[in-house]
């Protein structure tokens, strides 16, 4: 933290956005519009953050697709639903504004900037059948988006993980993911025309293995960007963020490092801290979330140290959800500086997770957050280490992928790297084999086993109730009768994942108000500072109502903060004399 008084800055801008995702390239966007200068900064060689990494979908109650697509919400049904998953533990003013503000952040990214979204008809909320839950149209995903249009700046887009790529290659929207998973209707013919698109693309190929049709991630960060280059908005990379600077109580600028020099660049109507939360830190890791924590054990693609939240602390910040994270089930696996996240094979039938006793302890197909709180909850009840283990046949492992695995019709295990096996994956040609090598219990393992099998055949999972509501069927496979998230375990070989408690991005840090201003711990606003994304406490609590609700607060309050930036008093600015 820096004095401003008497010096000079090296440049000036009125608002300065610390961090390239979705949430502040939307709030440089809305500051533009609005008619104020704006520059972003980013410390990376590349630009989007986890955002360019992710599913890119925003969750907008009341969206203005939900009636022409055939759904159909209220104001009150959308309001209930958070209120009712977070308990009390956020104030119903900012759940109340995030619901009023998301469809007219929306509006706005399509009128102004030509950021086009789509609802996802059938993408259920997480919790369906709570008050207020919809079993879709929520979810709003990015249309497909030419990154051709970038020109160079498409060489600075963050590459997408290839765990989210048919084949490696070729990108697929959160429909196209749904009908590839549970072979739906359609699913080979649509990954012929993939595979005919993507290799016929005979002058893209030349210049990148990348699909040059963006999507998820990838197609919210380039029309970002896009909108970004058509109004010539700055955007610095390679650009470290230091510290804050001060004014008689104000924040009324930065302190960075880009190319090896000290620059001091002044923010006349406030900085927006957008960089992230503390995924990558692992002395934070072990400050704040529950023991033992790894950062390898991150499905984030290890930008974000938590530079925001110390420099809101330095400045008197309070904080919020420290402990939290937006949590997934994870695999490490060797020679990669992320672990890769199962989002979706748990709802598939024919898999079962268990702990070192061979216990199921959690229903296998609830949302990802709410499944590492389980695994966390077996490790402190009954002294496990955090992981568990997830169990399949054969059957499953030809059928469905398996994180970082293709199904077997496409990737035979010999295909698989030879490092993998007993890290990644381990198989045996039984049960006990597969439980001595694991060291799990191999009575416990069977005895689940049975259990799963039996419920398989009558479709009822009387332990969990895997399967019981529409999210949880949504990745299951139609073609499984009469449950299709269950199937039995029993074909030879047998193989097992070890799972970790990862995380797509940790859930706390500066508390913010309902302009997403920075507060301190008496809940006075911090003058000129914002933050949103995960560098601030999450709108949701402990909880994640749906999909696309870490990336629509982080877009709906940038939007917010852009508003109150335009508003700001006379006494907010720096005299940048």
């Amino acid at each position: 933290m820096n004095d401003a008084i008497n010096s000079d800055w090296d440049h000036e801008y009125d608002v300065v956005v610390v961090g390239s995702g979705a949430g502040g390239m939307t709030t440089a966007l809305s500051c533009a519009q609005i008619g104020l200068s704006v520059l972003v900064v980013e410390k990376d060689s590349v630009y989007g953050g986890t955002s360019a990494v992710s599913g890119g979908g925003i969750w907008v109650p009341c969206n203005d697709q939900i009636e022409s697509v055939g759904g159909n919400d209220t104001r009150e049904e959308a309001l209930t639903y958070p209120k009712h998953l977070t308990r009390g533990e956020v104030p119903d003013s900012k759940l109340e504004v995030y619901v009023d503000s998301a469809r007219e952040m929306v509006r706005d990214m399509v009128e102004h900037h030509d950021v086009h979204f789509n609802s996802v008809v059938k993408y259920p909320d997480y919790f369906p059948n709570e008050p207020g839950g919809k079993p879709g149209y929520r979810t709003m995903e990015p249309e497909v988006f030419d990154l051709s249009k970038l020109g160079d700046e498409f060489e600075n887009l963050r590459e997408p993980y290839k765990s989210t790529l048919v084949m490696g290659r070729m990108g697929m929207t959160q429909v196209e993911a749904h009908t590839l998973m549970s072979r739906g209707p359609g699913w080979i013919w649509m990954t012929i025309k993939m595979i005919w698109r993507y290799f016929t693309d005979f002058a893209w190929r030349k210049r990148t293995w990348r699909d040059r049709r963006g999507k998820l991630g990838q197609a919210l960060i380039g029309q970002l960007r896009h909108a970004m280059q058509q109004k010539n908005l700055p955007l610095w990379l390679n650009t470290g963020f230091e510290s804050l600077i001060e004014n008689n109580g104000h924040v009324t600028g930065v302190q960075l490092e880009r190319g090896g020099k000290k620059l001091r660049v002044a923010g006349t109507r406030g900085v927006v801290l957008a960089c992230g939360g503390f995924e990558s830190n692992q002395q934070m890791r072990e400050q704040y979330l529950p023991k033992p924590t790894q950062a390898i054990w991150s499905v984030a693609p290890g930008c974000n140290h938590g530079e925001g939240i110390q420099a809101g602390l330095e400045v008197g910040a309070a904080l919020g959800f420290m402990d939290l994270t937006w949590g997934t089930p994870s695999v490490v696996v060797p020679g990669m500086t992320h672990a890769a996240g199962l989002f979706m094979e748990r709802q598939l039938p024919g898999c079962i997770a268990v702990n070192a006793r061979g216990q199921r302890f959690v229903n296998e197909a609830l949302p990802y957050t709410e499944f590492v709180y389980a695994m966390l909850e077996d490790r402190g009840e009954n002294g496990m280490n955090g992981d568990c283990w997830l169990i399949f046949d054969g059957t499953f492992r030809k059928k469905y992928p398996m994180s970082p695995m293709m199904p077997a019709s496409i990737q035979p295990d010999k295909k698989l790297p030879p490092e993998w096996e007993n890290e990644v994956y381990w198989k045996a040609e039984s049960l006990s084999d597969l439980a001595n090598k694991i060291g799990v219990d191999a009575d416990g393992l069977a005895q689940s086993v049975d259990e799963m099998n039996r419920y398989a055949a009558t479709g009822k999972d009387e332990q969990f109730g895997k399967g019981d509501d529409v999210f949880q069927r949504y990745y299951g496979d139609p073609g499984v009768k009469p449950n299709p998230c269950l199937a039995p375990v029993q074909k030879a070989p047998f193989y097992a994942v070890r799972l970790t408690p990862g995380e797509v991005g940790t859930k706390g840090g500066l508390l913010t108000d309902e302009a997403a201003r920075v507060v301190r711990e008496d809940g006075s606003v911090i003058a000129g500072l914002y933050a949103v994304g995960n560098c601030s406490a999450a709108v949701m609590g402990r909880t994640y109502p749906g999909p696309g609700a870490t990336l629509g607060p982080a877009m709906t309050f940038g939007w917010l903060a852009a508003r109150d930036l335009a508003n700001a008093e006379s006494n907010n600015m720096v005299n940048a004399a």
